[in-house]
């Protein structure tokens, strides 16, 4: 069975051209339920530089799926058996105003568009960038 993998290397996603912030803004938890946006925003700020992309993305669902320990591997096999989104489509980068950086390892972290790191990112000529998805399809 084919795997399919969602990770970068050495890339900035910058934030959605049609994003509606100009600095980064924490999720918040809407009617006392998580958003996807939540999980990731916990996650990721706790643990910069923890996760790749595929780990992020499939913690979160079996999270969020109440996977249990017995199932996980089964189910990460379904999981990456088919593509997924990558974080180009995250909240974070397209409404919450945060690039999402992935080192040589793949590994993630979030960088606020306001921060002076953000700004270095993208004037690094060795780092790969790609923007977000848009939120609308046309503007």
């Amino acid at each position: 069975m084919k795997t399919y993998t969602i990770n970068y290397t050495n890339t900035l996603i910058e934030t959605a051209e049609d994003s509606p912030v100009t600095s980064s803004v924490i999720p918040v938890v809407k009617n006392d339920k998580k958003t996807i946006a939540n999980y990731q925003y916990e996650k990721l700020s706790k643990h910069p530089l923890k996760y790749t992309s595929d780990e992020l993305l499939f913690e979160i669902f079996a999270e969020r799926n109440d996977i249990s320990s017995s199932e996980l591997e089964e189910e990460k096999e379904n999981y990456f058996s088919k593509g997924q989104a990558c974080l180009r489509t995250s909240p974070l980068d397209k409404k919450n105003g945060f690039g999402i950086f992935h080192n040589q390892n793949s590994k993630i972290k979030l960088v606020p568009v306001e921060s002076e790191e953000y700004h270095e990112l993208l004037k690094n000529d060795t780092v790969a960038k790609v923007k977000a998805m848009r939120s609308k399809k046309y503007q």
